[in-house]
């Protein structure tokens, strides 16, 4: 069966200084301008030029952000083609992939396509991936795997603007190390051997023709600076989406995913660490767990009269539900422990302690699955289809990726010398972190217990960091300085990590 993803696209939007790097200037077609351009161009574009016989033409110009006159001849266009300037934005994550195609001299995006991650056919999370990338073969396949999607993802873009191609002179590429490691065909072995280094963690600029992106051959391909080794371009994208080195509130992002990734601090110090959530958020593990796709429960709410659960459902109307997605993850979960059903262990306590503290209705939805406690979300015996049920290897699950993210927090926010009390600000971004209920998420401890004005969805920051990056060399130049400025925090090798994660697996 094929489904329909639900995929996050929307960003947040922030000013910035508009100061894209290319240009396009008309010039007329005469023999000293021949002259004077020949010296400058490589064989390719020189024998462009001598094949073109119109009046005048547009030179496609890169130009360095930081050295105004210095700058590099990307192609020769006859005619007028200077309203015709194109650049993509991408975010690769580990699940999903997200593009937009940007007018570069108005900012304007002419349209969104998104995708799966094909390389989740070789694991759901960066870890897998990179045991799977040990051997040059494979991480062979996934690079050209990576490259393909992205190209499809162009041809779509292309498709919805009527435009071509050829006339993209620019991509930016934010994701986690693993993914821009992959993207660029860099080794990733060394990421899962300790120190757990990067290859590389600056800024790259690279052809689409070198990389085999479809688009002007000598367009540039510029990939964010990573942070390390498990926290990559898309923190910095963040970083910068939300406008961080202005920032003088004390404040934590969060970007939860499969590979979540924490921001905490100010403008003046920032610390940076990486949590392996896994993909139970994204409903791997989870027994009838799902991404966000059609029939998928994304919110459970109890009946105002306490003996029945009302259930949102991704899709139509009359969509049936089959499968539990990463909001509803948390939402059933909170339920749980509000009823009493489960505990703060993350046990199911014993059904006949509930008898008359829950209507009958409620206490039926309790049963075994498999000789374990379980509970029934849907029943669907009057369908096609099998009954939902919640079972307690989920909530083990839901426990350890919750954990992992919450000590994160923990943790960077101990760097600050904060507590809840003292947070002045939490940015959730991602698909994951803009679908969730906040009193739901704070209610199983995945995020600080603070007020609701101080939480903030920023969207697919990650996307709009990229954006940012394409459309001003400020913004690209703060982006590699944020990047190396920020200190990442190795959660494992902090004195207090244990106890912080045993306090954290707790409800």
């Amino acid at each position: 069966r094929f489904f329909t993803h639900q995929i996050l696209e929307d960003s947040v939007d922030r000013e910035f200084d508009f100061h894209h790097g290319i240009k396009k200037i008309l010039l007329p077609l005469t023999a000293d301008t021949k002259q004077e351009l020949l010296p400058k161009l490589d064989e390719n574009l020189k024998a462009k030029l001598n094949e073109l016989t119109c009046l005048q033409i547009t030179l496609v110009t890169k130009f360095n952000p930081e050295k105004i006159d210095d700058y590099s001849i990307i192609d020769i266009e006859p005619n007028d083609s200077c309203d015709l300037n194109f650049g993509v934005a991408i975010d690769i994550g580990t699940t999903t992939i997200v593009s937009k195609l940007l007018e570069v001299s108005t900012a304007k995006v002419l349209a969104t396509a998104s995708t799966q991650n094909p390389q989740a056919k070789y694991g759901a999370d960066v870890i897998a991936r990179i045991d799977f990338g040990q051997e040059d073969e494979n991480l062979q396949t996934m690079h050209n795997l990576t490259i393909a999607c992205v190209n499809r993802l162009i041809q779509k873009l292309t498709a919805q603007a009527k435009i071509s191609e050829q006339n993209i002179y620019e991509v930016t590429i934010a994701g986690n190390t693993t993914m821009n490691h992959i993207f660029l065909g860099f080794p990733i072995k060394q990421l899962g051997q300790l120190p757990f280094e990067a290859h590389q963690t600056k800024a790259q600029n690279i052809t689409a023709k070198q990389l085999g992106i479809e688009i002007n051959p000598l367009a540039n391909i510029h990939t964010i600076a990573n942070i390390a080794g498990f926290v990559g371009a898309d923190t910095t994208a963040v970083t910068i989406a939300v406008g961080m080195e202005k920032i003088t509130d004390k404040t934590v992002i969060v970007d939860i995913g499969t590979n979540g990734e924490i921001v905490a601090g100010t403008k003046d110090k920032m610390y940076a660490c990486s949590c392996a959530a896994g993909p139970a958020f994204e409903g791997a593990k989870i027994s009838q767990g799902s991404h966000a796709i059609s029939g998928a429960i994304q919110t459970v709410d109890i009946s105002e009269d306490g003996d029945n659960l009302e259930l949102d459902v991704i899709g139509p109307p009359s969509t049936k539900p089959k499968t539990i997605c990463g909001s509803g993850l948390i939402d059933v979960m909170a339920t749980l422990l509000k009823l009493g059903i489960v505990d703060c262990t993350g046990r199911f306590v014993d059904k006949k302690s509930l008898d008359g503290k829950l209507h009958q209705a409620m206490l039926d939805r309790i049963v075994e699955k498999d000789g374990k406690a379980a509970f029934l979300l849907a029943d669907n015996s009057s369908n096609e289809y099998d009954n939902v049920y919640f079972t307690q290897q989920d909530v083990r699950e839901t426990q350890l990726a919750k954990a992992a993210i919450a000590v994160g927090i923990k943790l960077l926010m101990d760097r600050l010398k904060i507590d809840d009390s003292q947070l002045d600000q939490l940015f959730l971004a991602g698909a994951f972190g803009s679908y969730i209920r906040q009193e739901n998420a704070k209610a199983i401890g995945l995020i600080p217990n603070i007020d609701s004005n101080k939480i903030h969805f920023v969207g697919n920051a990650a996307c709009s960091g990229a954006q940012l990056v394409l459309l001003s060399g400020k913004m690209r130049k703060l982006a590699s300085e944020i990047a190396s400025q920020i200190e990442t925090v190795e959660l494992a090798m902090e004195p207090t990590f244990l106890d912080a994660y045993t306090d954290a697996m707790s409800f």
